[in-house]
Parts: C-alpha cells; structure tokens; sequence
C-alpha cells in the first residue's frame, strides 16, 4: 500500500481538450461545409445538388475529426501550463484549416466556370486570398 498517493490529473487534462476538439472541430466542420457548399452553387461546380451534398456529407466527419485532433493535443500538451496560448494557437489553426479547405476543396482551378471568374465565387472577401 502507497501511502499518500494522489491519482494523476492526466485523465482530466485529456479530457478537456476532447471537449474543446469535438465543440470547435465541429464548428470548424460547419462553418467549412457551409462555405464549400456555397462556392460549390454560386459557381455551379459538380453534377447536380444531389452529388454535391453526398459529397460534403461524406467530408464533413472528416474535416471534424481533422479540427477536433489539434485542439486535444494543443490542450493536452500546451494547455498544461499556458491555457490562453493553447487557446489562441488553436483558434488560429481552426481558421487557417477552414480557409485551405474551402479554398482548396471549394474553389477548384482546374473547372472551367463562367460564373466565377478565376474560380472565386462573387460573395468571397477580396481582402481574403483565395
């Protein structure tokens, strides 16, 4: 028997940046299938809205497991000691990750679209590269 022991605080540590990943992954996942969506309309890209949607239902889980790992191993790690920091880093890994998703995913250079000239659909900010 171990006198004094205390159990380690690693569990809840891990356990937090879950919360954080799976909260602003899928917010990540919703606001980038929202925008990949909008571009995809607005310049008229793919078969039909049918083939569209399967496809951004198929990439959604996908992009939120891809935003939510960040987040848990930024709190994991970096959290332990500086919070705001790991906080700050992951919100602006969750926007760099949503705006190479959508720029890259919803906004192919290699579809020919009259719509959208140089493939930027009308509504995308002109002070955002694209």
């Amino acid at each position: 028997m171990i006198v004094g022991a205390e159990p380690s605080s690693t569990p809840s540590r891990w356990f937090g940046g879950i919360r954080l990943g799976v909260l602003f992954g899928g917010l990540t996942a919703v606001v980038t299938v929202a925008a990949i969506g909008r571009a995809w309309s607005a310049c008229d890209i793919g078969v039909n809205a049918g083939a569209n949607s399967a496809t951004l239902l198929f990439l959604a889980p996908l992009i939120w497991i891809a935003a939510a790992v960040p987040w848990v191993i930024l709190h994991g790690t970096l959290g332990r000691r500086h919070r705001r920091t790991a906080l700050i880093a992951g919100l602006v890994f969750a926007l760099w990750l949503a705006w190479f998703l959508v720029t890259w995913l919803g906004m192919p250079d290699s579809y020919p679209d009259p719509f959208c000239p140089g493939n930027v659909p009308p509504w995308w900010p002109s002070f955002i590269p694209a």
